[in-house]
């Protein structure tokens, strides 16, 4: 597929996520109408400007991908991070990462998995948790020594309404040898297998040996497990497949993100942690005909749809580390995760951490002159309107409020707005007769953004 093609499907595959649990014939109308015809309804959602599912049009700005940041440098927990997971627990982050222990195969009996936690996702610690004896002590943080699964334990916390406390995290592990064999514990550090036959099976297509992630999905109201296979026998690639109970899987389905010659290794989707229906991707991309050098991408679905591929260049780059330019040298963990109300953070091997600002994986940015984005047609609910935007201390936003056809709304034009000008992860904006858009609530309405030396991250309407 190329890239026109692929990045105008997108849009209405995620329109029809959106709408839920909406009748098949209004879906079918959605996909045959397109999105300018039929309203997208957002509700009170937080919607990120990380493709083009909300832009109609586009004048003088672009979408941007934004580089994450090296943060400064902190104490390592690990020695390795290869298929690594990161959870935000509370005011609790667990780290879980394969030791290899000079295992010469995938899933040999010297691999453990061990466990690392942080207050602050800065300072790390190693608890002696005394579960299993490895060289003769148990004197050491491994939770798990069970081959072959220590070589991609991949688990998350399940968000499931009513889950057993008893099964509050799950994981998926396992190789060709083994297939996918479900786990679950109570507090994420004891962990027993849900059954001890595998849940998902092996077959000639499918790649198991690497990071297999799985989560339940609030927006499709089941879990979702993304793992590696091959596609057309060659390109590493990535299936999905779902399931009611964790258990009982669907057929996989084949997902085709490759760009023409691209090996796409792990995918490492998530639900983003502020907009749970936005799923983010930060897969490790392999180039084995350039020395095996890898690097991260960054791509998002909207529920069962394809992924997005609105940014094809690299997200994280080696950089000028001679060791980043190896193989297995650029595995990002699973999971971006907040690390304070304006900071969010990914986590890179062996051990380095990187930061965004909060919602800034991409923006609508806007020059030195003054450039415009409209959306398409919105349903809202809510009665005000929070944005995440930055400018510079010469830029600016306005917001103009139009009717279905791109008419202003009475009370809602340009002249009507109150510039934005400063830097915000949760501005309430408003207009000259206040910011209470209680009215417009329901019906369709476009918004037309001008904007000046400016970023736009999200928006969410609130009640």
């Amino acid at each position: 597929m190329n890239r026109r093609r692929f990045i105008q499907a997108s849009p209405i595959l995620g329109l029809s996520h959106a709408l839920g649990h909406a009748q098949p014939e209004l879906i079918a109308q959605s996909t045959a109408t397109g999105p300018k015809k039929l309203p997208i309804p957002i509700g009170s959602r937080r919607e990120l400007f990380i493709d083009r599912f909300l832009i109609d049009k586009m004048t003088g700005t672009a979408l941007k991908l934004n580089t994450p940041q090296p943060a400064p440098a902190s104490a390592q927990p690990a020695d390795h991070m290869e298929y690594a997971t990161v959870i935000k627990d509370g005011d609790l982050f667990r780290l879980y990462t394969r030791d290899g222990r000079g295992a010469v195969h995938d899933g040999d009996s010297p691999e453990v998995t061990r466990y690392c936690e942080s207050r602050d996702a800065i300072n790390w610690t190693r608890p002696n948790l005394g579960l299993h004896e490895i060289d003769g002590s148990k004197a050491n943080n491994v939770i798990l020594h069970e081959p072959p699964f220590c070589h991609n334990f991949s688990p998350f916390l399940d968000t499931r309404p009513g889950i057993d406390a008893s099964e509050r995290f799950k994981a998926l592990a396992g190789t060709v040898k083994s297939s996918l064999v479900a786990f679950c514990s109570g507090d994420g550090i004891h962990w027993q297998k849900l059954r001890p036959e595998p849940v998902i099976r092996y077959t000639r297509e499918y790649a198991f040996d690497s990071q297999n992630v799985s989560f339940w999905s609030e927006l499709e109201g089941c879990y979702v497990c993304y793992f590696r296979h091959f596609l057309d026998k060659k390109l590493r690639s990535v299936c999905r497949t779902t399931s009611a109970d964790y258990l009982n899987w669907s057929e996989p389905v084949p997902l085709r993100p490759n760009f023409p010659g691209e090996h796409i290794y792990t995918t490492l989707t998530h639900p983003y942690f502020r907009a749970p229906h936005i799923y983010i991707a930060t897969p490790t991309r392999f180039f084995p005909d350039r020395g095996e050098s890898t690097d991260v991408l960054f791509m998002t679905a909207r529920g069962p749809g394809p992924f997005d591929r609105t940014f094809r260049e690299a997200f994280i780059r080696p950089g000028l580390d001679p060791n980043r330019w190896g193989n297995r040298s650029n595995y990002a963990a699973l999971n971006v995760v907040p690390t304070g109300p304006e900071e969010m953070s990914i986590f890179m091997t062996p051990f380095r951490r990187f930061t965004l600002r909060t919602d800034g994986f991409a923006s609508v940015r806007a020059g030195s002159d003054e450039s415009e984005m409209i959306t398409h047609p919105l349903q809202f609910q809510g009665n005000r309107l929070f944005l995440n935007y930055a400018t510079s201390a010469g830029g600016r936003i306005r917001i103009e409020i139009q009717d279905i056809h791109g008419q202003p709304l009475p009370g809602y034009a340009l002249e009507d707005f109150r510039p934005l000008v400063g830097d915000s992860i949760d501005q309430q904006v408003g207009w000259k007769r206040g910011g209470d858009l209680n009215k417009l609530a329901s019906q369709p309405i476009r918004l037309r953004f001008l904007m000046q030396e400016a970023d736009l991250y999200a928006l969410q309407f609130k009640v």
